[in-house]
């Protein structure tokens, strides 16, 4: 397989990573976003997926996204500043999926992320998680297809895939590739991760620039 991305690309993307990343704020509704002053990346990803702590190895930070053993504990849109001067946002957006939750919690993050990918014109793209040790579920396709009727560009990554013998993880990883290559929105190369051991962490930030241009 050809690399994504070339090393040119890939050590840029670290030396827009290594400023200053700050947490900006939490927003719970629309009129709570900060201003479209700059791109923005969103992170998307069902609860347990191991987003935040994705978040916090692509930042280089521990604790920069609150991580939890509790699935379901993200349930506003969370804006992170990347660089000084400002360069760039990344979103922590709400997980989903989460079968627990009650219903009205659901549906409140269901308008939250709707409306957000709908109206916001500095969403440049969305990265969509998908647990290495499942594949794509159902619950998955939903927001997929939220995505495509948005019509917002998005990449499939996969995480936790330290977690899958190799052999599994190449069946999902092709799998994962065959449906991306379906949908209208999705681009077709994905990335896999492991938060863990720094697997495809380089490439997930060179993924970020290559989104914001």
């Amino acid at each position: 397989m050809q690399p994504i991305f070339d090393e040119d690309a890939i050590e840029a993307a670290r030396k827009r990573f290594a400023g200053p990343v700050e947490f900006l704020k939490s927003a719970p509704a629309l009129e709570h976003l900060p201003d479209a002053e700059v791109p923005e990346v969103a992170f998307a990803g069902r609860s347990n997926v191991g987003k935040s702590s994705l978040l916090n190895a692509l930042v280089g930070r521990k604790a920069l996204a609150r991580t939890s053993v509790t699935p379901g504990r993200t349930q506003e849109l969370n804006f992170f500043d990347v660089g000084d001067p400002l360069l760039f946002r990344v979103v922590d957006m709400p997980g989903y999926g989460f079968a627990k939750a009650p219903k009205d919690i659901v549906k409140k993050w269901r308008f939250l992320v709707n409306d957000y990918l709908r109206g916001r014109q500095a969403l440049k793209r969305a990265l969509v998680l998908i647990d290495s040790r499942h594949g794509i579920k159902d619950v998955d396709r939903e927001i997929l297809e939220m995505l495509d009727r948005a019509a917002v560009s998005y990449r499939l990554v996969m995480t936790k895939a330290d977690k899958v013998k190799a052999s599994d993880l190449a069946v999902t990883v092709a799998a994962t590739e065959t449906e991306a290559r379906r949908r209208p929105a999705a681009h077709p190369d994905i990335i896999v991760t492991s938060s863990e051991g720094g697997m495809g962490i380089p490439e997930l930030r060179a993924a970020v620039i290559e989104a914001i241009g």
